[in-house]
């Protein structure tokens, strides 16, 4: 037998081959029937197909052929460039759009607790040459967390996600409602809200939340908290902290997993930022961060004289730094501009400072304190989850590299003189596109490629006339 095209090409690691034995195996023992094959696009939606189990063990040697065609799409499927192009996204192998490969990593198998005798794992996407698609974010990840590997470190991401459950009233399933995008459904409030971390209004919704709560625990995921936030049907869950790729990998299954059994029990969630309902507040994914020695040790905990270590300080200049270069990967709908206001618990700015939520970055922990680390507050619910790591690791290495300083923090987080933080999806891309340090790690060709599709919504969001601008100009014009 000629050797399997992930042997051929030498994808996987020692671990990842002892994990698909133990993955072929569990399938067989267990009976299941089917298997979905899943991989993040470049917006951290998942995409893939579902596996008869017979065939789930040849992809086990040979990946699945997957459609290249799915990197064109801006969020709703519009292509951002003609299909069969030559050379269309910088990258000459995408000319006619030809098959790809999806490699699973074996590490990340689960079993479905919600859908009967199913299996889901993840995948990278590879050419059939065996190398990575350079828009392949999942790899983009893992590369950048394989340099700071190199520097000694590894990194650590505590996840808070807020989002909203609505009661799902009409899911506008006409043919006329089903285009790109299609009619958004009609949904009606299922609390209150505006009663922060009250037990009441979490129980209001607590059927709901019991079987988001148990499906999330039974996947494996280390769940601490499930909350009640500040809007009506606004929760938030929260997690131990995660090695890096792990805390990822948990973001695209959760978000799927929320809004799948939400559906299933008359329900919609939403992780966009600023929904357009009433008496909505901003949704927020605060990314709690750290980096460990190889012995363990929290590398940010400082002393009983300053809360952040040098190496801690030099990271979070870095993030203040890139900042606004960043912003395109950490918010990255135009929806998502619309969160940063004054006083409101969102950043507006970049600034720092100590156990103060008003600041991009706040010092969460106390001098002395070992489990001292950032908590960045910028990132929308909606961000590519390997896009919005990938951003913090490469300015924080650049701010160690080139010990940056991040400057005095600003106890008035909101009236501090420091540079403002994008107002629009438009000025995010116009920062990420200039940035050297991000072409440099990213390369010019992912630059490219995920400029020009930020820069095909903007473009159709200016040339569509919204609500707004019908009330302001109808009726006096």
């Amino acid at each position: 037998m000629s050797p399997s095209f992930i042997d051929r090409h030498a994808l996987w690691t020692a671990q990842q081959h002892d994990a698909a034995e133990r993955v072929a195996a569990q399938v067989a023992e267990q009976g299941l029937r089917q298997i979905r094959i899943s991989w993040a696009d470049q917006h951290g939606v998942l995409r893939g197909k579902t596996l008869e189990a017979n065939h789930f063990r040849s992809v086990l040697r040979d990946g699945k052929d997957f459609q290249t065609a799915t990197l064109i799409f801006d969020t709703t499927n519009n292509p951002v460039v003609p299909p069969f192009g030559a050379n269309a996204l910088g990258d000459p192998r995408m000319t006619g759009l030809p098959d790809g490969v999806l490699v699973p990593d074996p590490t990340t198998f689960k079993v479905l607790p919600w859908l009967k005798g199913t299996g889901w794992i993840l995948a990278d996407l590879h050419y059939r040459s065996g190398e990575i698609v350079p828009f392949d974010t999942r790899g983009i990840l893992r590369d950048q967390l394989g340099k700071l590997d190199g520097d000694g470190f590894s990194y650590v991401a505590g996840v808070e996600l807020e989002f909203y459950l609505t009661r799902l009233e009409d899911p506008c399933l006409s043919f006329a409602d089903c285009g790109h995008p299609p009619t958004p459904p009609k949904v009606s409030a299922v609390s209150h809200g505006f009663q922060y971390l009250t037990e009441n209004r979490g129980d209001e919704i607590g059927a709901i939340l019991d079987v988001l709560r148990d499906n999330i625990v039974a996947l494996g995921m280390p769940l601490a908290t499930v909350e009640d936030e500040w809007g009506p049907g606004q929760c938030e869950v929260t997690f131990d902290p995660m090695p890096g790729l792990r805390a990822a990998d948990t973001v695209v299954l959760l978000r799927s997993l929320i809004k799948q059994l939400s559906r299933r029990h008359g329900y919609h969630a939403t992780f966009m930022s600023r929904p357009a309902l009433p008496n909505a507040f901003s949704s927020g994914w605060h990314l709690h961060q750290s980096l460990t020695t190889p012995d363990g040790a929290n590398a940010f905990a400082g002393d009983e004289t300053d809360a952040l270590s040098e190496i801690g300080t030099r990271f979070m200049a870095g993030l203040l730094e890139h900042a606004r270069a960043c912003s395109v990967l950490t918010t990255p709908t135009i929806n998502g501009y619309k969160r940063y206001r004054p006083d409101s618990f969102a950043p507006d700015r970049v600034t720092w400072a100590e156990e103060n939520r008003g600041a991009l970055v706040r010092v969460a922990g106390g001098r002395g304190d070992a489990n001292t680390h950032l908590e960045n507050r910028v990132g929308e619910p909606a961000a590519n989850p390997y896009l919005y790591l990938a951003s913090q690791i490469i300015s924080g290495r650049d701010g160690m590299a080139n010990k940056l300083d991040p400057g005095p923090s600003a106890d008035e987080p909101y009236l501090a003189e420091a540079p403002r933080l994008p107002a629009s999806l438009e000025r995010a891309v116009e920062a990420f596109r200039e940035s050297a340090l991000l072409r440099k790690e990213f390369g010019d060709p992912f630059v490219d490629y995920f400029a020009l599709v930020k820069q095909h919504e903007v473009t159709r969001f200016n040339a569509a006339v919204t609500d707004w601008e019908q009330r302001e100009y109808f009726e006096i014009y």
